[in-house]
């Protein structure tokens, strides 16, 4: 791709929800953004406290569009606050959703363009970058999740009149990314995981990563089949483990983004998982969900069965929302029928 091709604006937008209590580390992310705002539309909505906000206005406003989550909105999980708030702010079809530690490069974002040409939503492939030694372990996670389908990342693109004709998705669940991209499926809307669209991602600190494991593990318990073999693991089932790993790394070109090592340590990760899901279980029984910006959140994400019954309801009742062929009572039945 030439100079001069590379510097014309991609006609799409970028979602960035956040909040901070603090101003933390504000630089890195500022020239991410300054990078961002000369290829694509950004913005960024932040549910950061008011003097926090005022900072980050005075600092981001001049490159970005920033704005507070819509006071209307309601619901525990503020990045879904921020997304329900971004999406609709945006001026483009398409739409890429993403956690303030994601780092795009252009190819990346022109590739993610390209894709949502042919889906509604796609799943981009995360990768740490610098590798931590706590990000050696958790890529463990990365590469077991692309030996058997693919990885759950920090970061979506979605067709934004698809996610508004469905009504966007749940903030009161945990593992939101989970929850849209089966809320799109159960819409009818086509995914795309390609495991070889790498998008570079900024490890947490060690403090954060720690704090993060339980939290994490909740989340399986909206993939039950995930969450009994997770549960398996402290009884003894990680024989195979770095080889299935392996598979996970050698996929699509990984080894240029993932050395040898990480590889080796992923039955360290499989092993901290099965604690985690131990405790996240008993969390949900007990504390009637894990703990979530100062509050707690019970589910994880819906059932597509749920959200497939629940949209299926909503066109019945208004018929001009749906995609192409959903207002036909025959195709309406086919799409209500669960697979």
């Amino acid at each position: 791709m030439t100079g001069a091709a590379r510097l014309r604006p991609i006609p799409m937008s970028y979602v960035l929800p956040i909040r901070r209590m603090d101003d933390s580390d504000p630089e890195q992310l500022t020239d991410y953004l300054r990078w961002l705002a000369a290829r694509v539309e950004v913005i960024v909505v932040d549910g950061s406290p008011p003097e926090v906000f005022a900072r980050h206005h005075r600092r981001w406003h001049p490159l970005v569009r920033h704005l507070p989550p819509d006071p209307s909105l309601s619901g525990r999980n503020g990045k879904v606050l921020g997304v329900l708030t971004g999406v609709p702010a945006a001026t483009h079809e398409d739409v890429v959703i993403a956690d303030d530690d994601v780092r795009y490069d252009e190819d990346g974002l022109r590739e993610v363009r390209r894709l949502l040409r042919r889906a509604d939503l796609v799943q981009p492939q995360n990768h740490f970058d610098p590798l931590t030694w706590h990000a050696y372990w958790d890529t463990g996670r990365i590469l077991l999740n692309r030996a058997i389908g693919a990885d759950f990342p920090g970061t979506l693109a979605v067709r934004r009149s698809v996610f508004l004709a469905a009504g966007g998705y749940d903030p009161e669940v945990l593992f939101e990314n989970l929850e849209l991209i089966r809320t799109v499926r159960a819409f009818g809307g086509s995914v795309v995981a390609p495991a070889g669209l790498y998008v570079r991602r900024l490890p947490p600190t060690t403090r954060h990563f720690a704090a993060q494991r339980v939290r994490q593990a909740y989340d399986e318990l909206a993939q039950p089949v995930r969450l009994v073999a997770a549960l398996l693991v402290i009884p003894g089932v990680a024989a195979a483990v770095v080889g299935v790993a392996e598979t996970g790394r050698r996929k699509a070109g990984g080894p240029a983004v993932f050395p040898p090592a990480t590889a080796v340590l992923a039955p360290l990760w499989l092993i901290e998982r099965g604690v985690c899901s131990w405790l996240a279980v008993a969390q949900g029984v007990f504390c009637g969900g894990v703990r979530y910006a100062g509050g707690r959140l019970g589910r994880a994400a819906h059932s597509t069965r749920t959200l497939r019954r629940r949209l299926a309801a909503s066109i019945a009742e208004s018929p001009k929302i749906g995609l192409p062929g959903l207002n036909d009572p025959e195709a309406l039945a086919k799409f209500t029928t669960v697979r």
